[in-house]
């Protein structure tokens, strides 16, 4: 795990460039430069300690990497590499000197990468399948600056807000695919790679992987097929997962099914496998849960207490580091449990990826009863009619706010009923906000093209869940999260053997009757307490509520109430005010939603935006006297 960074045609501030991302890689910083060109890299060790120094060199090629490749033994087996070192850096460029882009359909791993060919003067940059690993790149066509974190972008040149991105980010609660916070920076998608010519630096994309095509690959296995394939390859992926690191590997391990697996299956390969589980005040506490898995296989287990007194004090910090405006809120506790779970070890596994690839969500239940993207129109007009005389329902936990969500889904049309289905936050409340219909155009589009599909119901809101709530946000979250303090995040449940045989599966195999994650809680009877199996998903319980209303009130207040704060440009003048005194019809989920959306915001573009600009002109100031 690094952080990596380049330049073409940019001369890069080294120093405030470490400074920048010296967390992603505090083991060792080196830089390579060649004609217009320079990459830069931050080094987190964790396998082959001593001999995987980068930037790395075979031939005539050069390579940073963010990442790890844990099969990149069996990649050097099949393809007769030979390798001097046991760094899967070097197996990285071996395969490519050897297949080209080609070799990464062969990588299970997660990664961000940058190979630069000096026989061709070009530069290849790309990310895995799920988009585990982040990089952002700015490009006005005569420059380019790429780097794992948009704050390192911003430390390398003044940025301008990009006002429709922003637009679409309020609506929508995360940036859709590229798009990032600023004019001429986007994120290279997932699964997808750029050439890069020296003199000529327009990246040139390349989609290699879409979940998409492994969805219309129809699996005929029967259930008992299905259910010995996915032990197999959940072993596997754990076993690569361990196995592939010099340093010790622990576990996240939450009350649910995909963490328990995770955990207990790593205790095969660990014997004193260190787990950790969150603790803190809000509806439910999954702790007591995690006890029993912990307990079962002995494993030495960290209960962290998290309760937010000193939050106040944070928040600001938690959220900048995101670079972008970051709607979700559950970033606050993976901040805190990964700054424990660093006192102890620096690679962890996590549960992340099961409920969109193997069917966790409560809203996932419906769509695999009715394809709500395509309502006939009786249905659509009795939900519409139900809707208006029903009240808003203020508790999301309960039974009545998820019929009045069901006839909200049935009462729409397209994209809207996924964006209902989903963030959910001005949704319905559209008319309050200034940006017009355009901004969601891109959205729209590649949206139509889900849904002109076969697939069913289900397998749309999945496909679209892993391109975009995934990909988006979830990842994001935790890849800062986790390594805003050095720490490793190992994912199993986002294996290639997974993600390439799950999604074409009988959907009964992922939802059965009112029951989410059927396949995966019945692989759960073989390895966990019985307690956990039929649990409902829950995720960090945040009380958002009690957080704007209490603690947080007053700095929240103060950001986003002031008639000049940058966020009121995106709603209509005194929403913010109205929504703020409760004068504007919406359950109080929604509110806190709509208001958190708004602070995150308003403390990008003070802390970070205007932040940043204001240092670099004092950086400039300095240097002129």
């Amino acid at each position: 795990m690094c952080g990596i960074a380049g330049s073409i045609n940019h001369s890069l501030d080294i120093p405030r460039l470490t400074r920048c991302m010296y967390h992603r890689g505090p083991d060792e910083q080196t830089t390579f430069t060649e004609h217009n060109l320079i990459l830069h890299h931050h080094r987190l060790a964790i396998l082959d300690v001593s001999g995987g120094h980068q930037p790395m060199y075979y031939q005539h090629l050069v390579i940073i990497f963010n990442g790890e490749i844990y099969n990149h033994l069996d990649v050097r087996k099949k393809h007769g590499l030979d390798c001097q070192t046991n760094s899967d850096t070097e197996t990285i460029l071996h395969a490519y000197a050897k297949l080209g882009p080609a070799c990464l359909n062969d990588f299970d791993g997660m990664f961000a990468l940058a190979i630069y060919d000096k026989s061709t003067r070009e530069l290849f940059l790309a990310r895995d399948r799920a988009g585990k690993k982040p990089l952002y790149y700015f490009t006005d066509n005569k420059n380019l600056v790429f780097a794992s974190e948009l704050n390192a972008i911003s430390t390398q040149m003044e940025l301008q807000p990009d006002e429709n991105n922003l637009h679409q980010y309020v609506r929508m609660g995360y940036f859709y695919k590229s798009a990032t916070p600023y004019k001429n920076v986007r994120e290279l998608p997932a699964g997808s790679y750029a050439l890069i010519a020296l003199d000529r630096p327009e990246p040139r994309i390349t989609h290699w992987w879409n979940i998409h095509e492994h969805y219309l690959q129809k699996s005929s296995d029967d259930f008992s097929t299905s259910l010995a394939k996915i032990d197999d390859m959940l072993q596997l992926a754990v076993k690569r997962r361990v196995e592939s690191s010099d340093l010790e590997v622990g576990s996240f391990l939450s009350g649910g099914i995909d963490s328990g697996l995770v955990s207990a299956i790593a205790k095969k390969y660990n014997s004193t496998l260190k787990t950790f589980t969150v603790s803190f005040d809000g509806e439910y506490d999954e702790a007591p849960l995690a006890k029993l898995v912990a307990e079962k296989y002995e494993t030495r287990h960290y209960e962290i207490r998290i309760n937010f007194d000193n939050l106040v004090n944070d928040i600001e910090k938690i959220l900048c580091n995101y670079g972008e405006p970051f709607f979700d809120s559950s970033a606050i506790p993976s901040y805190y449990v990964s700054r424990e779970a660093k006192k102890h070890l620096t690679v962890i596994l996590n549960g992340d990826g099961g409920d969109e690839v193997f069917g966790g969500y409560r809203r996932y239940v419906p769509f695999a009863k009715y394809d709500f993207f395509k309502p006939g129109f009786a249905v659509k007009s009795m939900a519409s009619l139900a809707k208006a005389v029903l009240p808003v329902p203020h508790n999301k936990k309960s039974k009545y706010n998820f019929l009045y969500r069901l006839a909200d889904l049935a009462s729409k049309n397209g994209l809207d009923t996924y964006l209902s289905a989903t963030i959910d936050s001005f949704e319905g409340l559209e008319k309050y906000l200034t940006a017009n219909n355009s901004i969601l155009n891109a959205v729209k589009q590649d949206f139509s093209t889900i849904n002109d599909t076969p697939l069913s119901g289900l397998q749309k809101i999945m496909n679209l869940d892993f391109d975009n709530i995934l990909a988006g946000n979830l990842l994001v979250k935790m890849d800062i999260a986790t390594m805003a303090h050095s720490l490793e995040g190992r994912s199993p449940l986002l294996s290639k053997d997974i993600l390439e045989y799950v999604p074409g599966i009988n959907d009964e195999f992922k939802i059965k009757g009112q029951q989410t994650k059927y396949l995966l809680r019945r692989l759960a009877e073989k390895y966990l307490p019985a307690e956990l199996i039929n649990q409902p998903k829950r995720g960090f319980e945040i009380p958002l509520k009690k957080w704007i209303d209490g603690q947080l009130k007053d700095m929240i207040a103060s950001y986003i109430l002031p008639g000049n704060a940058y966020c009121q440009q995106f709603v209509q003048k005194g929403f913010v005010q109205q929504l703020w005194e409760r004068k504007i019809k919406t359950g109080d989920e929604k509110r806190a939603k709509m208001l958190w959306t708004l602070f995150a915001l308003e403390v990008w573009h003070k802390k970070v935006y205007l932040g940043k600009n204001e240092m670099a002109s004092e950086s400039k100031l300095a240097a002129q006297h």
